[in-house]
């Protein structure tokens, strides 16, 4: 079966979009779950990696194989009618709380980066987002085409800046203590769960769209080995930088202080990441809600983003390492069940 390498990267690319969102690419979420454990969250990046790799192409698979148009007929597959449903109600929360800590960490990138206010950048994020929700997923495509090259790209500079800071070595093996540490061992699982069964949202239209087995597996995989390139040299760039907890965007500290040169363009492309994620969220949510009530896409939209907008107002860096964690939690069942659902591909 030949594959159709365009559509393959273009898959990656929404993929990846979708995953690195606002804690992914701002640094908050790598040091959440990984970075504050040292060299165990080390190991913890590269389990995650491969999990990311082999269930992200196995999610889309099952998705194309079952011709499902929305997260919630695959969860349906996955968890059978009764408990598919409930699972269903509790993605719609974790999306929009998801959504909600996208525009915060938008607000964030303004408030800590351009000394401009939350809400201005908050609401110039929706309205961007209500104009290219317009164009459907041809938009989510283009936005996502362009910022996830640019946003490997970055990563891979930062991480070599950092590799000839001294003490890299030193701080790679380092185990700083945590009271939390057991988080370390849970951690990879409840991260890789939380952004799968998240990122279902745009996937599963996506995979059900292409169609083809071989395309839609090999976009999963090359998605999946960007996300681990990212996520790696995320960590061995932020462990590098001092009190790397205290920051609501870590990255664009450490940008600043090696290359300052390519601050702004780097802030911008952490924008972008956050905004491909709100893009991506919104999407599967008006998508959900569209099966249940038939009224215009733009209301819809503009309802589900008054309710994030009002999350979001909390702090971002509490949002994140509150709601996160929890979600990851329930994620779990999800993607035990994804393991063990087998793909079946008409020849």
């Amino acid at each position: 079966m030949k594959t159709n390498w365009g559509a393959a990267f273009q898959i990656a690319a929404v993929y990846v979009g979708t995953v690195v969102g606002a804690g992914f690419a701002t640094g908050r979420e790598i040091v959440e779950f990984f970075s504050r454990f040292g060299l165990f969250g080390l190991i913890g990046v590269f389990m995650a990696g491969y999990i990311l790799t082999y269930m992200g192409a196995k999610l889309m698979r099952i998705a194309a194989a079952i011709g499902a148009r929305s997260y919630e007929e695959m969860n349906v597959h996955l968890f059978g009618k009764f408990f598919g449903g409930i699972i269903n109600v509790l993605m719609l929360f974790m999306l929009l709380g998801v959504c909600a800590v996208m525009l915060s960490g938008a607000g964030a990138v303004f408030e800590e980066q351009l000394g401009l206010t939350k809400s201005l950048g908050i609401f110039i994020t929706i309205a961007l987002s209500l104009a290219v929700m317009v164009v459907g997923l041809k938009g989510v495509f283009a936005v996502n085409t362009f910022v996830v090259p640019m946003m490997i790209l970055f990563s891979l500079i930062l991480f070599f800046l950092s590799v000839k800071l001294p003490g890299f070595i030193e701080q790679v093996v380092f185990i700083p203590y945590a009271e939390d540490g057991w988080k370390a061992v849970i951690g990879p699982f409840s991260y890789t769960a939380l952004n799968l069964s998240l990122a279902q949202a745009v996937l599963v239209p996506v995979a059900a769209e292409i169609k083809d087995d071989n395309t839609v597996k090999w976009g999963g995989i090359l998605g999946g080995i960007a996300l681990t390139l990212i996520l790696l040299s995320s960590h061995l760039t932020l462990i590098m930088l001092p009190g790397f907890e205290t920051f609501e965007i870590p990255m664009a500290v450490v940008m600043k202080q090696l290359a300052a040169g390519l601050y702004w363009i780097f802030v911008l492309i952490v924008y972008g990441e956050i905004f491909t994620s709100v893009i991506g969220n919104i999407f599967g949510l008006e998508r959900q809600i569209q099966k249940y009530i038939r009224v215009p896409s733009l209301l819809v939209v503009s309802l589900l983003f008054v309710i994030c907008y009002f999350i979001s107002l909390i702090d971002y860096g509490t949002l994140l390492s509150v709601l996160y964690p929890v979600f990851g939690y329930i994620s779990l069942i999800f993607i035990v069940l994804l393991w063990m659902k087998p793909v079946h591909v008409d020849k």
